[in-house]
C-alpha cells in the first residue's frame, strides 16, 4: 500500500468505521418487517424493447456457472425505465452490472476466487497483518457481499448494481474507481474519492432517488427500491414490499424464501475458503486456525 503511515492509518480507521456502521445497518435490515407484494420478476431487456431508451447490460459471466439475471420486481420496472430515460437526457447511459441473484449466486463462497482473495487482502490490510477469524470475515462479508438472504436485496429482485457510460463515446463516467472496487473508495460518500468523482456519484444518486431508488451507503454502485434498505434509509417504519424470493420459471413467478434469516455460509466453510485463499496468495495461516 502506498502513502505515509499517518495517511494509511486514517484510511484504515475510515474503512473500519464504515464497515462497522454497515454491519449495524444490516442488523436493522434483518429486524425490519417484510410483507412481500408477491410481484413477478420482470425481464429488463424485454421491458426496454421498443422504448428507445438506451441501456447497456453487462452479459459476461462474473459468478462461475451463472450468467447475470436482469430482472426487477414488476412494480419497479416503470420507475427504472424513467430513471434510465432521465440518464439519457443527462447524456448518460446506465450499464446494469448485476440484477436479481439466486441463493447460489448470492453465496459469497461461490464468487470467483479472485474476489475472495481481494477481500482477504483488504482485511489483512485492515488488521495490519493479523489473520482474520471466520467470525470477523463473516461480519465484513455481510456488508460487502451479503451473507443472509434477508439482507440481500438482489435476492429480493429490488436491487441493481450499475455503472454509467457517456452516450457520446461510451466512456465510463468517473466515480473514482470501477465496479467492485474494494478499498476506502468503495463507500458511496467516501472522502477519498476525487471531487469530480464525488460529484458524479451524487448526480447519479440524485437521478436514481428522483425515481424511487435509494443508494446503498457502503457501495457506490448499488441502488434499490421498495425493500428494507430503502425503508430504513428513508426512515419509513412500514413493512418492506419486497423480500428475498426464489425465481420459479421464465415467466417471472416467485416464491418467498423459507427461513430468510438463515445464513448462506457457516464458520467452517469460511475457514476452508480462507485456507484456500491464503494458499493462493502465499500467506501463512496461524497454526491454531489450520
Amino acid at each position: 500500500m502506498r502513502g505515509s503511515g499517518s495517511s494509511q492509518a486514517a484510511k484504515r480507521a475510515y474503512w473500519t468505521r464504515e464497515m462497522e456502521t454497515g454491519y449495524e445497518f444490516m442488523m436493522k435490515v434483518l429486524a425490519h418487517p417484510v410483507c412481500d407484494a408477491g410481484e413477478a420478476l420482470v425481464s429488463l431487456p424485454e421491458a426496454l424493447r421498443g422504448t428507445g431508451i438506451e441501456v447497456v447490460f453487462f452479459r459476461r459471466q462474473r459468478i462461475p456457472g451463472h450468467r447475470p439475471i436482469f430482472r426487477l420486481r414488476a412494480g419497479l420496472v416503470k420507475p427504472w425505465l424513467s430513471a434510465a430515460e432521465a440518464m439519457n437526457r443527462h447524456g448518460w447511459r446506465i450499464r446494469i452490472e448485476d440484477g436479481y441473484r439466486t441463493r447460489s449466486m448470492q453465496n459469497p463462497l461461490n464468487r470467483p476466487p479472485a474476489l475472495f482473495d481481494a477481500i482477504l487482502r483488504r482485511l489483512l490490510w485492515e488488521t495490519e497483518g493479523r489473520f482474520p477469524s471466520p467470525e470477523f470475515v463473516f461480519r465484513r462479508l455481510t456488508v460487502l457481499v451479503t451473507t443472509i438472504p434477508k439482507l440481500g436485496t438482489h435476492m429480493s429482485g429490488s436491487a441493481m448494481d450499475i455503472s454509467v457510460l457517456k452516450r457520446k463515446n461510451g466512456e465510463e463516467v468517473d466515480r473514482g474507481a470501477p465496479y467492485l472496487e474494494m478499498s476506502e473508495l468503495t463507500p458511496m460518500a467516501s472522502p477519498y474519492a476525487p471531487a469530480a468523482a464525488r460529484r458524479n456519484r451524487a448526480g447519479i444518486s440524485r437521478i436514481m432517488a428522483e425515481h424511487g431508488f435509494a443508494a446503498y451507503p457502503f457501495e457506490f454502485w448499488h441502488y434499490s427500491g421498495g425493500d428494507a434498505y430503502a425503508a430504513i434509509l428513508s426512515e419509513k417504519k412500514q413493512p418492506a414490499r419486497y423480500g428475498p424470493v426464489d425465481l420459479l420459471n421464465d415467466s417471472g413467478r416467485i416464491r418467498p424464501i423459507d427461513n430468510p434469516a438463515l445464513p448462506l455460509i457457516n464458520p467452517v466453510e469460511i475457514q476452508a475458503a480462507l485456507s484456500k485463499a491464503a494458499r493462493r496468495l502465499g500467506i501463512k495461516i496461524p497454526a491454531k486456525m489450520e
